[in-house]
């Protein structure tokens, strides 16, 4: 649809706002990150359309400006210019030249609020102008929609146009309270388990079978509570009346949890992290990347749950 003529029309300060809008799909957040009025932003983003003569963005209230078709042409585009300058940028001023811009992150639920988000001031603090939107969520995230920059999961995607790399491998074990296991009957076996309550996900609503692993490690017959989300698990099983398989990267950093039958009950699984091709010359994002790697490598204990405390560099 976009022709390179066509684009050879349009200048980098009236893409830049369309760029932001796509990124927050909101225009006062957009107005925020480029310092003008939500006005400003309106009318450019109208101006655009025009220009090209059509649609962008859907525009609802729930969902903000959602990318049309033609928005999502447009911003591989786009992007692709921004790629382009920041290249041409480093170049000119040098490899020193500290990184700038934004970063959206979209990682699982546990990672993204137990490590991810304890470090993201050390890496703004390595890089202080470039900013970062952090989600951890209970689901998949779509790089094609551009819902995130980089993806961090615990499936490596079958197929697109992304470049993607095991992060590390990380451990699941059987938590409970120091309180529950004093009030209850003691577990020496496995087979002990068959009397005791437990916490698991809603079989039903599951988005990875990487998530299946409860019924086929412990004989668990009386599941009390269900959650999607792995951190409404982690606090239920805090209160000290059912146990739960939980991350060692965020049980076994709170004294309150002991893990239980670690030698027979020990899940492993991976974490991937990728991101679209269009992207791989950007150096924010490899430096980002380069930034999770070094996390997880200096917490490989934590991840692994041999060691109980997450270490900040």
């Amino acid at each position: 649809m976009f022709k390179n003529a066509h684009m050879k029309t349009l200048d980098w300060d009236g893409l830049r706002y369309f760029l932001e809008v796509a990124r927050t799909q909101r225009v006062s957040a957009a107005a925020v990150r480029l310092g003008v009025e939500h006005t400003t932003v309106a009318r450019r983003i109208r101006q655009l359309e025009t220009q090209l003569d059509t649609l962008l963005f859907d525009k609802s209230r729930s969902s903000g400006f959602v990318l049309t078709a033609a928005g999502h042409e447009l911003l591989a585009h786009v992007e692709q210019m921004e790629s382009q300058l920041f290249n041409a940028r480093e170049k000119v001023t040098g490899v020193g030249e500290s990184l700038s811009g934004h970063i959206r992150v979209a990682a699982t639920e546990g990672f993204g609020s137990y490590i991810i988000t304890p470090l993201s001031m050390q890496f703004r603090q390595q890089y202080p102008d470039i900013t970062l939107d952090v989600l951890p969520v209970p689901r998949f995230v779509s790089l094609t929609r551009r819902e995130a920059d980089i993806a961090i999961t615990i499936e490596r995607p079958s197929r697109g146009p992304y470049v993607c790399s095991k992060l590390c491998d990380y451990s699941l074990m059987l938590y409970g309270t120091r309180e529950y296991l004093q009030n209850h009957a003691p577990i020496r076996h496995q087979d002990d388990l068959r009397f005791h309550p437990g916490i698991s996900y809603v079989e039903e609503l599951i988005y990875s079978d990487q998530l299946r692993y409860l019924e086929d490690v412990l004989p668990l017959n009386n599941v009390v509570f269900k959650s999607t989300s792995i951190i409404a698990q982690y606090y239920a099983c805090l209160q000290g009346q059912a146990l739960a398989i939980l991350p060692c990267f965020m049980a076994a950093q709170n004294p309150h949890l002991v893990a239980i039958l670690p030698e027979d009950i020990h899940v492993q699984r991976s974490f991937w992290m990728y991101f679209h091709e269009d992207l791989k010359r950007l150096k924010r994002i490899t430096a980002f990347c380069d930034f999770v790697r070094s996390v997880v490598e200096r917490n490989a204990g934590l991840m692994k749950g041999t060691s109980k405390a997450l270490f900040v560099f």
